[in-house]
């Protein structure tokens, strides 16, 4: 277990890194005691550095939900990370590239809360009744921490991610809210383009077997902090394809087909 002090200064390098776009060291190579625990008060200390700056919170973000995802990063379990504010960008508009550091691209279904979802006992019934309406996304990852130590060649480890935000960077929302009931969410399908090429295709049942199950591992982990979703939060609900890597004036394409697309260019 860190100890306060280590936490803050290590989210102070993550908030350095990120506006600096400058990766740093692996924190599970310098602190090799480090826990799952540690990398999720390292996240919530930058979390509240960002408030300090006045950036708000508007959501949550949930990795590692698919079993590609899973594989690729060699874990288990899913993490989570925040949403603020100045992460969301205009579906078919211009991002600047500058943003970022490694930026990656991924399709998902965004969650937006008509009620407040509180508790370890809530079930994918009550996050459906408590979900205003679902909308297509597009989520933009980034790594401030390196993911392979030049060095050793080690990949970092699942407490690196987490204290990273868990790569959330940024969002791109599509225009075409559905009802949960609507639709069976199971068999929303994506292609994900890059440059006019299909790179990534998906089927949103890959998140956990349903994507609201990803909200509601969400809903039963922040309770562990005392801490729930509040109505009008927007929750993504994990990514059905692996990530596609970008470069400035790549354009990115997402079609759900009979739930719109989504695009948005790298400048």
């Amino acid at each position: 277990m860190l100890d306060n002090d280590t936490v803050n200064r290590l989210a102070a390098e993550l908030n350095s890194a990120q506006k600096q776009r400058k990766q740093i060291s692996q924190f599970s190579k310098r602190f090799p005691e480090m826990t799952v625990a540690d990398g999720y008060r390292i996240s919530r200390a930058w979390a509240a550095i960002k408030h300090q700056e006045n950036r708000f919170t508007r959501g949550h973000k949930i990795g590692l939900t698919s079993r590609a995802m899973q594989q690729m990063a060699q874990l288990t379990e899913p993490d989570y990370g925040t949403l603020f504010d100045d992460m969301f960008f205009a579906e078919g508009g211009d991002v600047p590239f500058d943003r970022f550091i490694t930026p990656m691209v991924e399709v998902e279904l965004a969650f937006v809360l008509g009620k407040p979802l509180r508790g370890p006992q809530v079930t994918i019934f009550e996050v459906l009744a408590a979900t205003d309406f679902v909308v297509p996304a597009m989520e933009i990852i980034d790594t401030r921490i390196q993911r392979i130590d030049p060095e050793t060649k080690t990949m970092r480890k699942v407490q690196d991610t987490i204290a990273d935000n868990a790569a959330g960077a940024g969002v791109v929302l599509g225009s075409s809210p559905i009802r949960p009931a609507e639709v069976d969410l199971r068999w929303v399908c994506a292609l994900l383009s890059k440059n006019s090429v299909i790179e990534e295709t998906g089927v949103a049942a890959g998140v956990l077997n349903h994507p609201a199950n990803g909200v509601v591992w969400l809903t039963h982990k922040l309770s562990q902090w005392d801490e729930y979703l509040a109505a009008g939060e927007i929750v993504l609900g994990g990514s059905f394809t692996r990530p596609v890597s970008a470069a400035p004036g790549d354009t990115f394409h997402a079609d759900y087909g009979t739930l719109g697309s989504i695009s948005f260019r790298f400048v």
